[in-house]
């Protein structure tokens, strides 16, 4: 019985590599068995390598000719139109049950302390997801820049799977981020109903999120869009429609 070694490391691919290299083999040549899948963690956090337990193949006692199954295309289409019924089909409630499962049990492995995770509809496009606990604010980060990371990381995978929008709050960081944008956009929306023009600052992250909803709330009329400056700098413009 040929020997078998116990490999970790950062990635599946780094552990066949040392696997082949210390059995003498090409990777082709290995019989490998994972123990254990690389995970990234969250944020830095819950990192895993991977662990396998490998050894080079035994010879063949004889030529063998395995002949690979063909799958019907047939197959694939349904299975295309299985998951589209499925996605359509599902309800917006059960898909927030659903995710809300999945989140708490991600963070059910890390070292933060807060409450369960709460996911409900906000509206017909959009699921609201709250975290609160007395180790939520360390999700926000200076500046909110965990934030930004955890709302993208979510998004990508909430809206491609159920095509939903996301409405993050992190231990009232949305709100308070709403109330501050709103006091500042007070003065300019009155300056723009004046001059029928305008534009905001530069604003970041969330914030511009924010503001390109109320301004498009306040000029349901106008053209109202995020433009980029030469520093690569975000901001709102609000102007008529071209006419043609």
């Amino acid at each position: 019985m040929s020997e078998r070694i116990k490999i970790e490391a950062k990635t599946l691919e780094e552990a066949y590599q040392k696997a082949s290299s210390e059995l003498g083999c090409s990777v082709t040549e290995l019989d490998v068995k994972v123990l254990q899948q690389p995970s990234k963690g969250l944020l830095g956090i819950g990192r895993k390598n991977a662990i396998i337990l490998a050894s080079k193949k035994e010879p063949p006692k004889e030529p063998q000719i395995e002949e690979l199954p063909v799958k019907p295309k047939v197959e694939e289409e349904e299975k295309e139109i299985f998951d589209n019924f499925y996605k359509e089909s599902q309800d917006l409630g059960d898909i927030a049950r659903e995710v809300e499962m999945e989140l708490n049990r991600l963070f059910g492995d890390m070292c933060f302390r807060l409450d369960p995770i709460k996911v409900k509809p906000y509206d017909k496009e959009t699921l609201l997801i709250e975290f609160s606990g007395e180790d939520a604010a360390l999700l926000i980060g200076k500046e909110g820049y965990r934030y930004k990371a955890l709302s993208y990381m979510l998004f990508n995978w909430i809206n491609p799977k159920y095509n939903l929008q996301i409405r993050l709050e992190i231990a009232q960081f949305l709100k308070s981020q709403e109330e501050m944008i709103r006091n500042y956009l007070a003065p300019v929306i009155e300056r723009i109903k004046k001059e029928g023009r305008g534009q905001t600052k530069p604003l970041d992250g969330v914030l511009i999120q924010i503001a390109l909803k109320e301004l498009r709330k306040a000029f349901p009329d106008k053209y109202v869009a995020i433009r980029e400056n030469r520093y690569k700098e975000k901001y709102i413009v609000v102007n008529e429609f071209r006419k043609k």
